[in-house]
């Protein structure tokens, strides 16, 4: 598919959604942010170290002559070239779960969370299950992860996912994430609040049904769900312990305010965010640790905060 042109992308979106984002950023990154939802994005994918590691999939590739990118902030993470995912559904890498079709900014929150073999983490909004399975693979199957889901049909996609990759881990409860502090107070090292959101960051050409139902009405449900989620996520931590805070999406009302909201209280504060991204910006309105990743041919828009709360 052919590359669509900034001119073309502030047509196609809600005049809304362009308004607010000319708002947001000074002109060089506004129109990065249109170019890049503009572009055909690429097929990515993680390995499952729990099943294969990086110089077994680099063997794959060169063997099939496969052009392939890697991000320089993730040694299991890949990047297509000339497939798409329905091609790396037909590789038995990808029917036996040693490899798992992701995002690289999805990648991000689980490695700023950075779960440690024999911990405990909270998985407060685990469907489909691509972070959670990530977390597993970084603790080795050592330790526990709680997912929750409250829908049912997404819990059995989750519960798929899960057996797929070997996660041995993982406990799954359907539940809604908002009550969970209060009935598991101060009960995890690490939790992961990779937020249910507008999705402004997954726009792009190629698929309009990312931003045809996009609306005001949208963010201000998303805003009100976030902080539910994000008060129950700090109760649910341990004092001292890592909460990172995620959406795939671009406004400040969903990602800065919401976290902003949490600092408020005085439970929590920023902590800096190790991990180098080439392209990613800070965090706006007085959140600058925050780590918010514009679109482009190999990411989704992304928001990544990482917390700590107070002994």
């Amino acid at each position: 598919m052919r590359t669509v042109s900034i001119g073309e992308m502030r047509r196609r979106l809600p005049a809304e959604f362009v308004e607010t984002l000319a708002g947001l950023f000074p002109q060089a990154p506004a129109e990065r942010t249109l170019k890049g939802m503009g572009e055909q994005r690429s097929t990515t994918f993680r390995a499952n170290t729990l099943k294969v590691d990086g110089a077994e999939i680099i063997r794959f590739l060169h063997d099939r002559h496969i052009k392939y990118r890697r991000p320089p902030w993730c040694a299991e993470a890949f990047a297509l070239a000339e497939l798409d995912e329905r091609d790396v559904a037909r590789w038995d890498l990808y029917a036996e779960g040693r490899i798992y079709v992701q995002g690289f900014s999805s990648m991000l929150p689980a490695l700023v969370l950075a779960p440690r073999p024999g911990e405990r983490v909270l998985d407060l909004a685990a469907a489909p299950g691509s972070k959670t399975t990530q977390m597993a693979a970084l603790m080795g199957n050592a330790g526990a992860i709680l997912a929750v889901e409250p829908d049912a049909a997404r819990l059995e996609r989750l519960a798929y996912n899960i057996r797929l990759q070997g996660c041995t881990i993982v406990e799954l409860r359907r539940s809604w994430g908002e009550k969970i502090g209060a009935e598991l107070p101060e009960a995890f090292d690490r939790v992961l609040l990779d937020a249910p959101c507008s999705g402004e960051g997954r726009f792009t050409a190629s698929q309009p049904a990312t931003w045809r139902s996009w609306s005001r009405k949208t963010v201000s449900e998303s805003v009100r769900l976030q902080r539910r989620l994000m008060a129950s996520a700090v109760k649910a931590l341990k004092p001292g312990g890592i909460l990172v805070y995620s959406t795939c999406t671009i406004n400040t009302e969903e990602n800065e305010a919401i976290v902003g909201g949490a600092l408020a209280t005085g439970e929590v504060s920023v902590e800096p965010i190790a991990l180098r991204v080439p392209g990613a910006v800070p965090g706006l309105n007085g959140i600058p640790r925050a780590l918010r990743i514009l679109p482009d041919r190999d990411h989704e828009g992304f928001f990544v905060c990482r917390l700590k709360k107070r002994v």
